[in-house]
């Protein structure tokens, strides 16, 4: 018997951590190969992790709701004819030394507690240094317990739990040694205002409720899309009178058919996905020195569950008819429902549609998804009175509100691009549009 190791995977693009929301074992369990082991929530998806092993659960190294990164150790197993006996769950694996004598006469040393070199730099993950910001704890004055002297996320937590905090003085911290560009990326906004939220206590009366998983990871999200980019706003009306008639014209049996609704927003994101074609300046990200113009054109929508938002992807949208996507949104809700979606349905977002008008509103800013150039808010439709052909009459009118990067674009195109989507839309009508 011998005792192996399971690290937190990687469970999506630019993913450096996750929580564990709940472990679905506990020691002592008998588990097969990709048995789920643990449900993790990360920035971009809940998952289940898989056993990586056949064997017996020995010890759980995390607790639920503990954040670790990429990397990090989650359990043990115990499995048939691997490892040592003689190691054990708090050991490092070593080597016995040559010798002559059967090694079962004399047992090998047990690993020391490595040690750090003298003057080497601190090592940490991006998410201990949010935590020790968050907390005002000076890295440089922290011992870490991980392997080569790593400062842990334990570590820093046990250092808040005891209260002794050693102050940081911003000047003299030391950058931590080069990792990942992953991992490189996701620490850039670590010195945002978000960590320096001011210490609020509650009142009497008042309801606390802590920030975990899928909330944190949106506001984490939000605070690095509003500080590194420019945002710039703007919005156009238009009228849906026709497409309304022909969504009510076939909606009945298009849902007998199909089995499916042909909601409103089908239509939107197929015009969405047209001009973006025609328009694929607002189809890129900003890369520092650069900007990289997408050629997929992957459609990112907001899904809900309960006070939970995901946003996974319909690629390729511009290739897929009005029922293709209808049919993608109808999956995707109804995964974010059953808390199904995978790390493969959230990567790969070139640009973010979202259906504000579902609640209501008629007129948003919207935050954009990170890195994207640009989020387009579709609004509630509404019947107004406009003028037309010398007298007023009822119309179906819709706002569309577009937040736009302000690097990468500037009001002649973003608003030529409003102006398309708007024409496609105000030409859908039954004579000339087929949702097949």
């Amino acid at each position: 018997m011998g005792l192996e190791k399971i690290n937190m995977p990687q469970l999506g693009e630019s993913v450096t951590e996750g929580t564990i929301s709940t472990w679905l074992v506990q020691p002592g369990d008998q588990v097969n190969k990709y048995d789920p082991i643990a449900e993790v929530m990360t920035d971009k998806v809940n998952a289940e992790v898989p056993s990586s092993f056949s064997g017996v659960i020995k010890e759980l190294v995390a607790s639920e709701g503990d954040t670790i990164s990429v990397g990090d150790l989650m359990c043990y197993v115990e499995v048939e004819g691997a490892g040592s006996e003689e190691e054990s769950p708090t050991e490092e694996k070593t080597e016995a030394p040559a010798q002559e004598e059967p090694v079962a006469e004399k047992k090998a040393p047990k690993a020391e507690k490595p040690k750090k070199e003298k003057g080497s730099k601190k090592r940490y993950s991006p998410a201990v240094m949010t935590l020790a910001q968050e907390h005002d704890i000076d890295l440089n004055q922290v011992d870490g317990t991980g392997r080569g002297g790593r400062i842990t996320r334990k570590d820093i937590e046990n250092i808040i739990a005891s209260g002794d905090i050693p102050n940081a003085d911003a000047s003299t911290q030391e950058v931590p040694e080069k990792e990942t560009p992953q991992q490189e990326a996701s620490a850039q906004p670590a010195t945002t205002a978000a960590s320096k939220t001011p210490n609020v206590q509650a009142g009497e009366g008042d309801v606390e409720i802590p920030v975990t998983g899928v909330r944190k990871a949106i506001a984490a999200n939000m605070v690095k899309s509003t500080t590194e980019i420019p945002h710039a706003w703007m919005m156009v009306e238009v009228d849906v009178t026709n497409l309304v008639e022909l969504r009510n014209a076939k909606k009945n049996q298009f849902k007998q058919q199909e089995g499916f609704s042909l909601t409103y927003f089908a239509f939107f994101v197929k015009a969405v996905a047209q001009a973006l074609k025609e328009y694929p300046q607002l189809n890129s990200t900003w890369a520092g020195d650069k900007i990289i113009q997408r050629k997929a054109i992957n459609l990112n929508i907001a899904v809900a569950k309960d006070d939970e938002l995901f946003v996974p992807v319909i690629r390729d949208a511009d290739e897929k008819s009005i029922k293709g996507i209808a049919k993608d949104i109808t999956d995707l809700a109804g995964k974010a429902r059953q808390g199904k979606l995978t790390s493969k349905d959230m990567e790969g977002g070139t640009f973010t549609v979202n259906n504000t008008g579902s609640f209501g509103s008629v007129q948003s800013m919207g935050v954009i998804n990170h890195p994207q150039a640009a989020i387009l808010q579709v609004e509630s439709i509404v019947k107004k009175p406009v003028y037309q052909n010398g007298m007023f009459g009822a119309r179906d009118m819709v706002n569309l509100c577009l937040s736009l990067d302000h690097r990468i674009l500037d009001g002649l195109v973003a608003g030529n691009f409003l102006a398309r989507v708007k024409e496609i839309l105000e030409k859908m009508s039954e004579d000339n549009t087929s949702v097949y």
